[in-house]
């Protein structure tokens, strides 16, 4: 006769970091609307009381995901820039495919699919992201541009609709992976679009031979 399954006991305690990966599953999973605290708690194996005693509520614990998970990534890349002497190209590949290893490539992209399908509906929350996240990533992208352009590196471009381009494709990339990949039959090579990626990036942003003469 097999041996029955041993049931599974619900914790009195779970670390606030086990409460977070639960939180994060689910917010991919089901997006933020239809996530429920207790869907959160049981999932940690605690009772929606423990979960009260780390977070006052949702919009507190997709906050706490925010910061533990992608906010880091961002000061990583932060201390990246700081320190980098030399090619402004190779900089900005490098926050570029950080950024896809430390999120691109883990649960967390699922949260951008998040944002942009709830934002509107969320408004306060739209605006933590965009302050905590996307205004910081947008600032490192445009300081690598700039100092391309003022060492002559880049052609001359206006800066904050250049970093909308150089961002969308890599944004593309993480939605389609928690949207329309589904529907193909063979998965995108991510390495290799980030490649093609980055070699069209290279090329675009290159100043001219004739105007690195003049």
């Amino acid at each position: 006769m097999p041996t029955p399954p041993i049931p599974r006991k619900r914790r009195k305690e779970a670390r606030p970091a086990e409460l977070l990966e639960a939180a994060l599953g689910l917010f991919v999973e089901k997006g933020f609307a239809a996530t429920r605290l207790e869907d959160v708690a049981a999932r940690a194996g605690v009772s929606k009381g423990t979960l009260y005693l780390y977070f006052d509520n949702k919009d507190a614990l997709f906050k706490a995901v925010i910061q533990e998970g992608i906010v880091p990534v961002l000061a990583e890349n932060e201390a990246l820039a700081a320190k980098h002497i030399g090619c402004s190209f190779e900089l900005l590949e490098i926050l570029l495919r950080n950024w896809w290893t430390k999120i691109g490539l883990t649960a967390y992209a699922g949260l951008i699919k998040l944002m942009v399908a709830e934002a509107r509906n969320f408004p306060e929350l739209a605006a933590y992201y965009y302050e905590n996240v996307i205004s910081r990533g947008r600032a490192l992208v445009g300081s690598a541009l700039r100092g391309g352009m003022a060492s002559g590196e880049f052609r001359e471009m206006d800066v904050e609709t250049t970093v909308d381009v150089v961002i969308a494709p890599i944004l593309m990339l993480l939605i389609w992976r928690y949207s329309m990949n589904c529907c193909q039959n063979s998965e995108n090579d991510p390495q290799r679009y980030l490649q093609i990626h980055m070699d069209l990036l290279k090329q675009g942003l290159r100043k001219p031979e004739k105007e690195t003469q003049v």
